[in-house]
């Protein structure tokens, strides 16, 4: 069994407040990224990156249940060798076991209580992150299902059972979520969490995180969502709330929110410009997901991509216009030709995707960084959908494992990133 570990509000305060004490060296300060007149910084020179998504990095690098720290060093160092120094990952899902479409392990087991093995699995894969001077967006809540989320805070604040989508629908779980950015009884709770996690000190390092230059930002959830247009004003002033409370704790670090852009505020793309252009965010994340968004047809997925160039192109254009701040095309996603999930499968149209994707952050300062979802590495899918002790992959517990996965074995997208992250060298500090 799991070790747990329980942190009470006021201990997780306390815990806090030892995170905010002391200062930095203006020579380790060099090390964390930073935004000028809207670029990144890093040692004094722009910071563009072709990254990707690697939510459950944490659990490999746990001791404990569905660790496997051989492999995520070896992840590592195949991403490293791809030009790739920037993750987005998730600190550890919520609640309880064996739900269906729910990742396992979960870090916090119930309010403040947590897997001591995957606080480690934290602490472990930051340390090896420095060594290899690569950095992590970590994003602590999730609006959807498969990490916990929304839906267990408001279980934990006495509102009833969630959802399960895979078991009821989705427009029946959202309508259930909804009601988390208005309980204050739920975001109190995940408030706690913010206090505990971002005021972490390492038990490999010794040092709280805060003065990790492995942290690129700390981000407020995975696709963060009001649901409800009734909860626009209250989903803004949650956002902005949750913001300063982290530079509160780490005032070190960017703060971002993790949303989709307009596709995450029911389409007001000026609400999402209030949210961004706030003093408590630091720069602006998109999502874009063609085919699910039906940019492409799943039948003639390289007929359809200009459709998909076009739409992309206009999104993204639309929300630089409402923003002088660096923006991150955080999750892409795109799948494999006739819709296979094996790894090594021909990626025609992803591989045409992703090269556009990319080069948007040659064209007119539309990006400042792009992110793919998401990175399938070693792993060997054991079944269509996940199972606990099957690999993870880049495809969480909900989706079909290998659809949006790029694998080690997928050697034609290898080299588009790896042409990607080429390109941007002469622009990122060595």
């Amino acid at each position: 069994m799991s070790k747990k570990v329980k942190f009470p509000i006021i201990l997780s305060i306390m815990l806090a407040a030892v995170g905010c004490t002391g200062t930095k060296s203006t020579d380790a300060k060099k090390d964390f990224v930073t935004v000028e007149n809207g670029e990144f910084m890093l040692r004094g020179k722009p910071y563009r990156y072709a990254g990707t998504n690697f939510w459950y990095a944490p659990i490999l690098g746990s001791k404990g249940e569905g660790g496997d720290r051989a492999r995520l060093e070896a992840e590592l160092d195949s991403l490293q060798a791809l030009g790739i120094d920037n993750l987005r990952i998730l600190a550890g899902g919520d609640g309880n076991r064996h739900i269906a479409s729910h990742i396992e392990p979960t870090l916090q087991t119930a309010p403040g209580v947590y897997n001591a093995d995957l606080l480690e699995g934290l602490d472990y894969v930051l340390d090896a992150l420095e060594k290899r001077d690569m950095r992590a967006v970590i994003y602590l809540n999730n609006a959807w299902e498969w990490s916990g989320g929304y839906g267990t805070y408001l279980e934990w604040a006495g509102r009833g059972e969630a959802p399960v989508p895979l078991e009821t629908s989705y427009p029946e779980y959202m309508q259930f979520v909804s009601k988390f950015i208005t309980d204050s009884v739920a975001r109190g709770l995940y408030a706690n969490h913010v206090r505990n996690i971002v005021g972490r000190i390492s038990s490999i390092t010794g040092k709280p995180y805060k003065e990790s230059p492995a942290i690129m930002s700390w981000q407020i959830a995975n696709e963060p969502r009001c649901f409800d247009p009734a909860n626009k004003d209250a989903f803004e002033q949650w956002l902005v709330e949750t913001g300063r409370l982290i530079k509160s704790i780490d005032p070190n670090h960017l703060v971002s929110t993790g949303s989709e852009g307009s596709w995450g505020c029911e389409n007001d793309i000026e609400l999402w410009a209030r949210i961004h252009n706030s003093d408590a965010i630091d720069y602006a994340n998109i999502h874009v997901w063609p085919y699910n968004w039906s940019w492409v047809n799943p039948d003639s997925l390289s007929e359809t991509l200009p459709r998909a160039f076009a739409n992309t192109e206009e999104y993204v254009a639309a929300h630089r216009a409402r923003t002088a701040k660096p923006i991150v095309l955080e999750e892409f996603g795109f799948p494999r030709d006739s819709m296979s999930y094996t790894p090594g499968s021909a990626t025609t149209a992803r591989d045409e995707y992703y090269r556009f994707v990319f080069g948007l952050m040659e064209k007119d300062g539309l990006l400042n960084g792009a992110n793919f979802w998401g990175w399938g590495g070693m792993a060997v899918p054991a079944h269509e959908n996940w199972e606990p002790g099957d690999d993870y992959t880049g495809d969480p517990a909900q989706e079909a494992q290998g659809l949006n996965s790029v694998f080690s074995a997928d050697r034609s997208t290898l080299e588009v990133i790896r042409n990607a992250n080429g390109k941007l060298h002469g622009t990122r500090a060595e």
